[in-house]
């Protein structure tokens, strides 16, 4: 019988999803403790590869037993987290048709890549710290309109890499920003303006116009407040792009190659060409993977 399994992953202290020599990976972990929780060797299949310290919500594996399991599912689920790291969390398992495919029998997969534009060390674990100034959003929006539809990535594809094929289809692609929960929790203003309140200490105050007025000399401390606390306008944006399939490092130099838009040293059209003709090398730089989430698959 076969069974997909759902779990998320911080792949931070990992290799990648992958077995490899002489580092840790999920796959690894994941096989261990089902071996070590049914008393005989599991093999197990994952939707895809992720890239040394990329993580996953929601990722989806199969494996396959002679016979039905010896446990309820929601048993499985809570033995299985009681063994693996904390890194790796089970969400559920489940008895599928034995020619589902974890990989193969997957049509859509959706990646997220998290950007902070001013330097929080409460986000550094999953997000990039991207410190150019000024950059230009609508153009990198622009330009992600010329990676829609079917086309050859080897642009974007890490060298080396043995693909039997580079196409790929983009479904979506696009830049939004977003507030932190704990940004709008500890007192961030929002992008909407509105002014939260933190431990009952309110931010009476902005630097611009007539409300500013008081944060001057002889200011209160309450409205001295208006400068300690962070504003989230502009400052964190994700990026999220789905495809039926990825390659090698795809997204990660997606994101590098859009920065440069953004910065204004090439134009969106500019994706066009790198797709058309380019090489890796004609590319932006891959961003660290870090930042970087598979968070859906879909079948």
């Amino acid at each position: 019988m076969r069974y997909f399994l759902s779990l998320s992953y911080d792949g931070s202290p990992f290799c990648g999803w992958q077995i490899q020599r002489e580092a840790p990976s999920v796959q690894e972990c994941l096989e261990g403790a089902l071996s070590r929780l049914l008393g005989r060797p599991v093999a197990v299949t994952g939707a895809g590869r992720t890239d040394s310290g990329v993580h996953a919500f929601s990722y989806i594996a199969h494996f396959d037993l002679e016979d039905s399991l010896p446990f309820e599912a929601s048993d499985i689920t809570y033995k299985l987290n009681a063994i693996l790291p904390r890194e790796i969390a089970v969400h559920g398992v489940w008895p599928v048709a034995d020619d589902l495919h974890a990989r193969f029998s997957a049509k859509r997969r959706e990646y997220t890549y998290f950007i902070n534009r001013e330097k929080d060390p409460f986000v550094r674990n999953f997000s990039w710290y991207c410190g150019y100034p000024g950059l230009d959003f609508q153009a990198m929006n622009d330009a992600c309109h010329y990676l829609l539809g079917t086309h050859d990535f080897t642009c974007f594809e890490k060298s080396g890499s043995d693909n039997k094929t580079s196409v790929c289809t983009v479904f979506a692609a696009s830049w939004q920003p977003y507030i932190p929960s704990h940004l709008q929790i500890m007192g961030a203003e929002t992008d909407e303006g509105v002014d939260l309140q933190t431990h009952g200490h309110p931010r009476p105050c902005k630097r611009e116009g007539p409300a500013a007025k008081g944060c001057g000399r002889g200011r209160s401390e309450a409205e001295a407040v208006c400068e300690s606390i962070p504003s989230a306008v502009d400052n964190y944006w994700y990026f999220r792009i789905a495809a039926d399939r990825f390659l090698r490092n795809m997204v990660r130099a997606i994101v590098g190659t859009l920065i440069e838009v953004g910065r204004g040293k090439h134009r969106p059209e500019w994706i066009a060409g790198l797709i058309e003709s380019g090489t890796r090398s004609d590319a932006g730089e891959s961003v660290p993977g870090h930042a970087l989430f598979l968070n859906k698959v879909d079948y």
